[in-house]
């Protein structure tokens, strides 16, 4: 209001309206609460439910105690685990769905995946399939190839785990060194295979 409104308004004794309804106020609050507690209570249940489809997942394999020199390391966040393929089916049995720092370890042995606050994990060279660079897994998307999505057999079924560097640079010697112990892992298994005949 301009001062000669205000001026105005204050000698005519004319005053803002104050709230007196505060009984509609803190029910709408309430029940806006009340939302979203259903919300949350029905995504755990949900969350919940899902792990109780998974739960024939095996127990995720520990890392050897010698698994040999570093090729490489990385720094970063995990994003979640899917199906292979699957980008939105994501797998929360065994602590795969907690979204977590992350410290990475890759040697000819596999990958070490050590993660404060949540269960660490090892992946077996003999477990790879494959790297890629991604830009979205289990509900979180990035830019274009900001993402490195590793692709691992557990158990009867294949998943892509999501990681992100905290020097997103490093994912492209990631994808080449996972593929290169993957492919000599196989190369190995071939001639082993190939000797037993």
């Amino acid at each position: 209001m301009t001062p000669l409104i205000i001026q105005a308004a204050e000698e005519t004794g004319q005053k803002s309206a104050e709230v007196t309804d505060w009984a509609a106020r803190l029910g709408w609050v309430a029940g806006l609460l009340a939302f979203i507690a259903l919300v949350y209570w029905l995504m755990r249940q949900g969350w919940k439910w899902r792990g109780e489809l998974q739960s024939g997942l095996p127990e995720l394999p520990a890392a050897p105690e010698k698994p040999g020199a570093p090729l490489l390391t990385l720094s970063g966040r995990y994003h979640g685990s899917t199906t292979a393929g699957q980008w939105l089916d994501r797998i929360v049995a065994r602590g795969l769905g907690t979204r977590s720092r992350v410290e990475l370890t890759l040697s000819d042995a596999g990958i070490d995946v050590v993660r404060p606050g949540a269960a660490d994990f090892f992946i077996p060279a003999a477990a790879l399939r494959g790297a890629r660079l991604d830009k979205g897994i289990a509900g979180k998307v990035l830019a274009e190839g900001g993402l490195l999505v590793v692709t691992w057999a557990h158990g009867d079924k294949e998943l892509d785990s999501g990681f992100r560097s905290d020097h997103a640079a490093e994912h492209t010697a990631w994808v080449e060194a996972v593929n290169a112990v993957n492919a000599q892992n196989h190369q190995h298994t071939h001639t082993t295979e190939g000797a037993a005949r």
